[in-house]
Parts: C-alpha cells; sequence; structure tokens
C-alpha cells in the first residue's frame, strides 16, 4: 500500500467511525455508519447520519411553491429513512393503486373458447417449443380478434390465423384456418416442389385487410432467400 492509501483509509475511520455519545442510549454499535451503506440496510430505523438537506435546489422549490407544497401527486419525501423503507412505503401505495383495477378485470374475465392446437408426450423435458410468433391485432371496424401463430416440425410452411368476434355470444365462420406457403413462389411449373419451399420466419398485421409475413427459402443452402409478402385476408 502506498502512503496516499493508508491515509485515505484513516481519513475514513476518523471521519466515520468516531465515537458517538449521544448515540450510546440507542441500540446497536456507538459508531456511526458508513454514510452510504446507512441507506441500504433494511431497517425501519431512522439514519445515524441524515443527510443535509440545506441548500437542495429541490426543496427549496417545493418550498416556495404553494400549489406543490401539500400536491398529493408528490411521493412524500422521508430524509431520516432508508431506501428500503422508502421502497416499501411505495410499494404499498402502488398495491393499492392496483387493487382495485386487478379486481374488476378479474372478474370480469372468463374463457371464451377452448381449442385443442396440439398433444405433448408425457416427458415435458423433451418436448419442444411447438408454438411460435404469436401476434394479435383488433379489427374495431368488424369488430374482430385476430391471433397470427405459426406450428414449428410439420407445418413451418404454414401460417395459422385466429379470429374470434370481440362479442364471446357470437361466432364467426371459419375461427381458425392455416395458410400454406409451400412453393407458390415457383417461377416455372418444371420446378420440383422441394426446390422452392418456404416456411415462414414473421408476421404481423399490415391493416385490417392485409397481413404483411417475412419468409425464407426452407432449402438448406448459403444465400437463402427472403421475401417480403403482404397477403389479403379474403
Amino acid at each position: 500500500m502506498t502512503q496516499k492509501d493508508i491515509t485515505f483509509v484513516a481519513d475514513f475511520l476518523t471521519e466515520h467511525f468516531n465515537e458517538a455519545p449521544e448515540l450510546y442510549n440507542r441500540k446497536g454499535k456507538y459508531f456511526n455508519v458508513e454514510r452510504v451503506g446507512q441507506y441500504l440496510k433494511d431497517e425501519d430505523d431512522d439514519l445515524v447520519s441524515p443527510p443535509n438537506t440545506e441548500g437542495n435546489q429541490w426543496f427549496n422549490f417545493l418550498k416556495d411553491s404553494t400549489h406543490l407544497k401539500e400536491s398529493p401527486l408528490l411521493f412524500p419525501y422521508y430524509p431520516e429513512k432508508s431506501l428500503h423503507f422508502v421502497k416499501r412505503q411505495m410499494e404499498g401505495v402502488i398495491d393499492q393503486c392496483l387493487q382495485k383495477p386487478a379486481d374488476v378485470i378479474g372478474k370480469s374475465v372468463h374463457q371464451a373458447v377452448c381449442m385443442s392446437l396440439y398433444k405433448i408426450s408425457q416427458s415435458e423435458d423433451s418436448t419442444p417449443q411447438l408454438f411460435k410468433l404469436p401476434f394479435l391485432w383488433n379489427d374495431r371496424t368488424s369488430n374482430l380478434h385476430y391471433v397470427l401463430f405459426t406450428m414449428l416440425e410439420n407445418s413451418i410452411s404454414k401460417i395459422h390465423i385466429l379470429r374470434r368476434h370481440t362479442d364471446t355470444s357470437r361466432s364467426v365462420s371459419n375461427g381458425i384456418l392455416a395458410v400454406e406457403f409451400g412453393n407458390f413462389l415457383n417461377n416455372s411449373i418444371n420446378e420440383s416442389s422441394d426446390s422452392r419451399c418456404y416456411s415462414c420466419l414473421d408476421a404481423h398485421f399490415y391493416d385490417d385487410e392485409t397481413v404483411t409475413v417475412v419468409l425464407k427459402e426452407s432449402v438448406q443452402q448459403e444465400g437463402k432467400e427472403r421475401v417480403l409478402a403482404q397477403l389479403p385476408l379474403s
């Protein structure tokens, strides 16, 4: 260690660990704790060395503002408490704000329909992910909900579209269907069905009537072709 290091440590001990007779009647050590660490203690006790807020621009601004001084929008400041205490206070306020909406929303949600998409083996550890790219769209004009998704493994060239009416008591025709891309982009009828097979990389609704998809060639080779296609729902 250099002399500078030793001086630094000595100054630190002198400043933060002097005996404090005024603290003798308090539970715990009779020394001032390090001023940063005291904020991180998960205790409800007051800080041993609270900060000096004199000259703080924010406090002076609040003190001089008649409108903000008692504003319920400002979270109260606890200069004598640690960050853990303030965190618990804030969590309590947030939980209280969210409780009523959670109760109302929770009671209004119910299952409208159940569809079996695939079956998995008994050993879930060996089951691959089969459900991919879920994208939601709400057609406000027709009051319809759409979900776009793909199923891996045997149907990588298909994109599935689930359609439900926003009024759960009503049904729509073709509630779920699959669109298969396959080799529809072949330039010639002479091309083999395996030469230009496409699978879906991503899919989103462009608007209420159009779906945008990103396709790639399924052939295992360098420079796979990528295609950006827009498909009308009709």
